[in-house]
């Protein structure tokens, strides 16, 4: 088994995803209407950049359970970023081209994240 050594969060698969979905959102939202800087596209910032940073300070939080719990934060990140991604479809904001781009990225994120919380679940339960 030849696995690559993870020594930083940038190794997580997780996070690597996760951060082409945040330059994804940065480069789709620099196009949405001005009145909505200060509204969608805070918003939908603030969530993409909260997925990345929570996997990062999971990744070095020492306690298994820590860790857990910035990744769930980080999930729950994503999952509000699915919902105003949606949000920005449906008002117009987003065609439907880019929208399917960015719904595969989120879902592929979603996916490596939700693999790295069982994993790191799998050490809770070894220990206990």
């Amino acid at each position: 088994m030849n696995e690559k050594r993870i020594k930083s969060f940038t190794d997580l698969n997780a996070w690597r995803e996760s951060h082409k979905l945040l330059l994804m959102i940065y480069k789709t939202t620099k196009k949405f209407p001005k009145e909505e800087l200060f509204c969608l596209v805070s918003q939908m910032r603030r969530a993409a950049l909260s997925i990345t940073s929570n996997i990062a300070e999971g990744f070095g939080r020492q306690g298994i359970r820590e860790k857990i719990q910035f990744y769930y934060l980080a999930q729950g990140s994503l999952t509000e970023l699915k919902n105003q991604i949606l949000a920005a479809k449906d008002i117009g904001y987003i065609p439907n081209e880019d929208f399917d781009l960015l719904v595969k990225q989120a879902n592929n994120a979603h996916q490596l994240l939700q693999g790295l919380l069982t994993k790191t679940k799998s050490f809770v339960n070894h220990k206990s």
